[in-house]
Order: structure tokens, then sequence, then C-alpha cells
């Protein structure tokens, strides 16, 4: 299976954050490939940036490789999928995440409700 990660996700595992269940840990370890989209690095610079996120915007880039994760950058097709989203979600990285996953296709891996009802391929874990 190939796993791509929110954002909120991705920096709950690079911390080892109890937040995190050991069932959700595990399913992220056993994927085929599991991915950390550009739009993930770019959402955590512009929080770091506004003080929302206590961390190091290289750290969280060279999390991705130490991780064993691969790196997805946007495509065109993943923009053409955004415009054709309906605006359930306001967050405009969300979305994004959500076309990338169908465009992929990817399973998102969210703690978000409101971006599960996008699509099947989005899995809600809490």
């Amino acid at each position: 299976m190939r796993i791509l990660l929110d954002t909120h996700l991705y920096l709950r595992y690079l911390a080892d954050s109890p937040n995190l269940t050991a069932e959700i840990r595990e399913e992220i370890e056993e994927a085929d490939e599991v991915f950390v989209s550009a739009v993930s690095i770019w959402e955590a610079a512009i929080k770091i940036g506004l003080g929302k996120l206590d961390a190091q915007i290289s750290d969280i880039v060279l999390g991705i490789k130490a991780s064993g994760f691969l790196e997805l950058p946007v495509r065109a097709r993943d923009a053409s999928m955004f415009a054709s989203l309906p605006p359930i979600h306001k967050d405009p990285f969300d979305r994004m995440l959500v076309a990338q996953a169908i465009s992929g296709p990817f399973r998102l891996l969210t703690a978000d409700a409101i971006i599960a009802k996008y699509s099947d391929v989005v899995q809600l874990v809490i």
C-alpha cells in the first residue's frame, strides 16, 4: 500500500508523539511506500514563520529521508484535481493533499474528519 501522510500525522510521527497510536504507527511502518508532500513542508514553513509551530524546517525536511519516507512533489495533475474538488475543507493545504491522494493514488492518513468527507482514499485515524 502507498500512504500519504497529512502534515499533522507526519509531524506527530517525527516527534514520536503519544497521540500517534501503535496501530497507526504499525500501519505506516508496514506500508510499501510512505510519502510526505512538498505541500506539508510548505505548510510547516508558514506555521513556523507565524510562530504556530516550534520546529526547524530543515529538521522537518531531513526527517522525510531519515524516516525512510519519500518526498512527493506537486504535479500539474494534482493542481488540476485540486480545482475540481468542492470546498468542503477551507484549508488549501489539506485540499491539495486530498487532490494528490486521489491522483496518486495514495491512501491519505489524517486525523481531520472534514478531510475524510472527500473520498474513500482518505483514512481517518484517531
